[in-house]
């Protein structure tokens, strides 16, 4: 349809810990060796539950930029940008805030889950309530097919499939056009006019899957075919209007199984968390102060992994062979809390090091990280522009 572009986001809170690394950087990292990918920096979205504190925004999109890029994001494979540099987002958001209609963003699952567990800042703006409109916004103007997320991310994504079809089904259905689709196909040539009829037939009357995708491929294939045209059939395909809008996909990634230092989740605002840039006498001293199994008060007490959180910390950083090490040493009191404890440190260790060593190029020379953001944010308007160019002649807004 449109090339097959993978988008995703973070929200700007400073510098990130390991529990991003293991949870959304690593699978950032490796994405683009498989698509063409867009990251950006959040920070309108950032404003949605912390309008009255904005001044931190720069300096935290700056610093989580920077361990976007010790974590291993190569800036020649993937785009890198900040949402407020690119103003379509707003503009596309405000359209779509026309045809979509309130019950759709009252019933985000999200909506009144942070309500409750953001009981303390004031959530009663149309801000907030419009995020979820934005986010859709801001993978829609990149036409994004994929949208990286995990299990409880999903109903975000199909609320973006749902208003990008309702913009397609309001202002897809341009006049005559049966006519025009039909004359586009004829443009393929007498053969792949044939058998693109024959696999819309097989999609149309018995919901054959197999067959729109190949007539999708088909129609990927025509490079000289006209923007327009293209658009036509490919909702013509489905029975439908022109598609202007693309409905991504969720590209489900495993939840991260990154535990902090006290067993539970690793976050920030738990005070349980290393950062990927902490130094080697932070981090060693944060794992040797963890707590450990009650039941070991001494050396000589046989001890429980299960009930300690270092040993979910074995179960990220350490093989099979090292597991049953803890196992056996911890239950006999064959070794000591500290002895557990230094494997894990080194494989922390060695996995911070060249985040570190990378991160220090941009912490030298700052412009580095401007120069990265500043190309990123003109391919990304490039491609804004491009749909939104669309999104106004639809509209009957292009005046000129």
């Amino acid at each position: 349809m449109y090339e097959t572009r993978v988008l995703s986001g973070m929200r700007p809170t400073g510098a990130l810990h390991l529990g991003h690394y293991h949870g959304v950087l690593k699978n950032w990292a490796r994405l683009p060796t498989e698509y063409p990918c867009l990251f950006f920096v959040a920070d309108w979205h950032a404003l949605t539950t912390d309008y009255e504190n904005p001044g931190e925004v720069l300096k935290n999109a700056t610093d989580m930029v920077v361990d976007w890029l010790a974590a291993g994001i190569d800036p020649s494979q993937a785009t890198l940008f900040v949402q407020s540099h690119v103003p379509e987002h707003a503009e596309l958001h405000l359209l779509l805030s026309m045809m979509a209609p309130l019950g759709w963003l009252e019933r985000v699952p999200s909506y009144k889950d942070q309500q409750e567990k953001l009981a303390d800042r004031d959530l009663a703006t149309y801000g907030f309530l419009g995020y979820p409109l934005l986010q859709a916004a801001d993978i829609l103007i990149y036409r994004a097919r994929y949208v990286p997320v995990g299990e409880d991310q999903v109903p975000h994504v199909e609320f973006t499939r749902e208003v990008a079809r309702r913009f397609n089904h309001l202002y897809g259905r341009e006049a005559g056009f049966e006519e025009k689709a039909k004359a586009a196909v004829k443009k393929l040539g007498s053969k792949k006019s044939r058998l693109l009829n024959e696999l819309r037939t097989k999609f149309m009357e018995q919901g054959d899957a197999e067959a729109l995708r190949r007539a999708q491929a088909l129609l990927e294939g025509q490079q000289n075919l006209p923007r327009g045209d293209r658009e036509r059939l490919y909702g013509w395909l489905e029975g439908g209007g022109k598609k202007i809008l693309v409905e991504p996909e969720a590209l489900l990634t495993a939840a991260s199984k990154m535990p902090g230092l006290d067993g539970q989740k690793m976050s920030k605002s738990y005070g349980n968390s290393i950062a990927l840039r902490e130094e080697p006498e932070s981090v060693t001293k944060k794992i040797r102060t963890m707590p450990t199994d009650p039941a070991r008060v001494k050396r000589s007490d046989a001890g429980n992994p299960e009930k300690c959180p270092v040993w979910p910390l074995h179960q990220v950083y350490s093989d099979e062979e090292r597991r049953r090490w803890v196992q056996k040493g911890c239950t006999t009191a064959g070794i000591g809390c500290l002895e557990c404890k230094q494997p894990v440190i080194d494989a922390v260790l060695a996995e911070l090091a060249p985040m570190r060593e990378r991160a220090q190029a941009y912490l030298d020379d700052p412009t580095l990280v401007k120069n990265i953001l500043a190309d990123g944010c003109d391919k990304a308007r490039r491609l804004a522009g491009e749909t939104m160019r669309d999104v106004r002649e639809a509209m009957g807004l292009a005046y000129t």
